[in-house]
């Protein structure tokens, strides 16, 4: 059974759904320094290809980014 449709949409205020998704995406080829070097334009495009994701480019802002890279570098942080 596909667990994802039954998952609820994430939106671009569920910064620690969206660090989860990017962490089990990229996992340890990220670390710390390197999450917070990512440029936003790719970091938004990553953001909008998370499955169940449902928020658009236009609702994105600085905002938004800056707290998933620090939402993702904590994920990073529990899984070592």
């Amino acid at each position: 059974m596909n667990q994802d449709k039954f998952a609820l949409p994430i939106h671009w205020n569920d910064h620690e759904d969206i660090a989860m998704g990017l962490y089990e995406k990229f996992g340890e080829d990220f670390g710390e320094s390197k999450i917070y070097r990512i440029r936003f334009t790719d970091l938004m495009d990553w953001v909008l290809s998370i499955p169940n994701f449902k928020g658009t480019k236009e609702e994105c802002t600085e905002g938004h980014l800056e707290q998933i890279q620090s939402a993702w570098v904590y994920e990073w942080r529990d899984n070592k």
